[in-house]
């Protein structure tokens, strides 16, 4: 028997192999299955070379469970070691054997998964001791067992073993007795060996008999050696590929459509990508593509690889090529990764195209669930966005799907203003805002539907994108504001009615938490509506930016700021201003008398003021003009008093407000049932 120590640097490798080199104690299973897969390839390999004259064999990596003996054994039927290889291989930490053997057989290496030697070392991860039982492939090979406490001290000693392989033992330590759970290891066999190219075998297939479950003689294989996306598109069907989209994902809606990535230069990737349905949520739809290195199951956190927006897509991604460190757990940044990730891209670009140019129909019919998609797409991933507008849509509230050049087609003889900019009407909620989009309409104007989670950020893209185009919600002013085609000359109301009207209006609307009401009087039209409710585009553009976006919250906290415009050509508003002027003429009289000779002796003092300095103009006359301001502002307070006193008992008022605010889903509670109490006076 032979002792010694392991050949390292320092007699802490063991505590900085479990701490550092792997990002989770499971991965042990990960990697030492995977070396069993190595040594099993690579006995094919050498038979394949004539290498190795023997019988192959069946050939497959067994893992074993004894509970009561709390061993794990991973079993293999490949090359083995010789108690020489297992010294430069195992007690020479990091000199792997994979490097000489991908040296020798580099044009035939692609399936050897490990490249540093350090797999086997995850054991001390969850075991307290480790033996490794081996017997080499090569002629009259004498079988050998190591063993190691997890120190660097270490014994070699000859054993007997009938086959060639390796078996590797581990005895689990008394923190990591969840890996004895016959469960627990069937999980992680699934997650990280389901698609290894060997068989795995986890003890012998179950079947229910006498009303509970009983081993049979079959082994139970956990894995699928050719996996969908290692073989051809050619020979697979629809079928095949919802297939495995159920069997990586069982609970998922049934894919939109999927992409088939082959490609082997300028580097090596295969995979499958798949739409999933996607309409909201999308943090929760990441974290769904899964890595894998030949086969090898990695991470599915790869944000690394592919643009933020292709990780809500799902699938497998397999390749070679992308650079993992010594625990192939993180993701290492290099120009291969940036290669790929541009190349994803293209693909997925592609494929829309292809499939936009095809079969529109279809194409339109899915729209709703590859919108969110592409817009986060063209949002974050500027190259994506060039790509994407050829087969990007806009609907309108009618249903209908255009591209923009299309849309833009569409609406440029129609809805292009004075200084012509192209105006883009939207809406956010089809029923809410009817009314505004019936108004729109009428003017022959066609509107967008904007209802989805990223509209708002899709706004400003497009205006920085499209040149001498704005968009306005079809509420955010009366409709010939939202689309000036000329000045016109309209009759407006004198400058006291105007204020009678105004100050009426706003002196009854209601107080509500974070909004500001102002009130305008505008000439529209004896046909349009009485009076409507609008808001600044800017503002609300602002407060929704400010709800998804990082470093807005100023604007969140801003109240909603909404403008009451009075229609003064329609009858009712007309009605209200008649009925005022008769109700507060005799308490106007004075204060109308009062105002004006205070206004009178302000415009005297003022203009005997002119062309002197401020040190120039006497104190007293000073102080008079502080005063003068001071009553003027008194007798408009009156005025305003007059006109609220006038207002809060005039019907009519009070119906066009609520008339108002209910259009726009804002009159509710006791309001709301004042409303209905005094439509049914007004009906009597």
């Amino acid at each position: 028997m032979k002792t010694g120590n392991i050949g390292v640097t320092t007699e802490n490798i063991f505590p900085i192999i479990k701490k550092f080199l792997y990002s989770d104690h499971e991965i042990f299973l990960r990697e030492l299955v995977s070396n069993a897969v190595d040594a099993t390839q690579k006995l094919k390999t050498y038979a394949l070379k004539g290498d190795f004259k023997g019988e192959l064999g069946e050939l497959f990596v067994n893992v074993a469970l004894d509970k009561e003996a709390g061993t794990i054994t991973i079993s293999d039927r490949g090359i083995g070691m010789t108690a020489e290889e297992i010294d430069r291989y195992i007690n020479q930490i990091a000199f792997s054997g994979a490097n000489d053997f991908l040296e020798k057989y580099k044009n035939d290496a692609n399936a050897i998964i490990g490249h540093f030697g350090l797999g086997f070392y995850s054991a001390f991860m969850v075991a307290k001791s480790v033996d490794i039982i081996t017997r080499s492939y090569k002629e009259d090979a004498q079988a050998v067992k190591w063993s190691c406490d997890g120190s660097p001290s270490f014994t070699l000693e000859e054993c007997d073993k009938a086959d060639r392989g390796t078996d590797i033992v581990l005895h689990i330590d008394d923190d990591c007795k969840e890996f004895l759970e016959e469960s627990r290891l069937s999980s992680l066999l699934t997650k990280y060996c389901r698609f290894l190219p060997i068989s795995i075998a986890f003890g012998k297939k179950k079947e229910w008999k006498d009303g509970k479950q009983v081993e049979t003689d079959e082994l139970n294989i956990i894995n699928d050696t050719n996996p969908l996306w290692t073989r051809t598109p050619s020979e697979l069907t629809d079928e095949d590929y919802k297939k495995f989209y159920r069997d990586l994902y069982p609970m998922s809606d049934e894919p939109l459509f999927w992409i088939h990535l082959n490609v082997d230069y300028p580097f090596n990737l295969t995979g499958v990508l798949y739409f999933p349905k996607i309409k909201s949520n999308i943090d929760l739809q990441k974290n769904r593509i899964q890595l894998y290195c030949n086969q090898v199951y990695v991470t599915d956190s790869v944000e690394g690889i592919v643009p933020d927006f292709l990780t809500l897509l799902h699938g497998v991604i397999d390749s070679p090529d992308i650079p993992l460190n010594v625990s192939r757990s993180y993701l290492q940044s290099d120009s291969n990764v940036k290669k790929i990730s541009s190349y994803i891209t293209k693909k997925v670009a592609d494929r829309l195209s292809s499939i936009f140019k095809d079969n529109r129909k279809e194409y339109e019919e899915k729209w709703n669930d590859l919108k969110l998609f592409i817009n986060y797409g063209m949002l974050t991933e500027e190259s994506f966005y060039d790509k994407a507008k050829q087969f990007a849509l806009f609907t309108d509230t009618e249903g209908k799907h255009f591209t923009y050049e299309e849309y833009q087609t569409l609406i440029k003889d129609n809805q292009t203003d004075k200084e012509g900019n192209l105006i883009y009407l939207y809406a956010t909620d089809r029923d809410e805002q009817y009314t505004y989009i019936e108004a729109a309409q009428e003017k022959g104007y066609n509107v967008l539907n904007f209802d989805g989670q990223l509209d708002t950020a899709m706004l400003n893209l497009f205006e920085q994108k499209m040149e001498k185009s704005r968009f306005s919600r079809v509420d955010a002013d009366i409709i010939d504001n939202l689309i000036v085609k000329e000045d016109k000359q309209r009759v407006e109301l004198p400058a006291e009615e105007r204020e009678m009207l105004t100050t009426a209006f706003k002196s009854q609307m209601p107080e509500v938490k974070k909004t500001e009401f102002m009130v305008d009087a505008q000439a529209l039209g004896a046909t349009a509506a009485p009076i409507l409710i609008t808001q600044s585009e800017y503002m609300r553009r602002m407060k929704e930016m400010a709800a998804i976006q990082a470093g807005m919250s100023f604007y969140g906290e801003m109240p909603d700021m909404y403008t009451l415009i009075l229609n003064t050509d329609h009858p009712l508003i007309q009605s209200v201003l008649t009925a005022e002027k008769e109700q507060t003429a005799d308490s106007l009289k004075p204060i109308h008398e009062e105002t004006t000779a205070l206004q009178a002796r302000e415009e005297a003092l003022e203009a005997s003021h002119k062309g002197m300095k401020d040190e120039e103009i006497p104190s007293a006359e000073k102080d008079e003009l502080s005063e003068l301001h001071t009553k003027i502002d008194a007798q408009r307070t009156k005025r305003e008093a007059i006109y609220a006193d006038f207002a809060k008992d005039n019907k009519v008022l009070h119906q066009l407000i609520d008339l108002a605010l209910l259009g726009n889903g804002m009159l509710k509670g006791e309001a709301l049932s004042k409303f209905i109490k005094r439509s049914v006076d007004l009906i009597k």
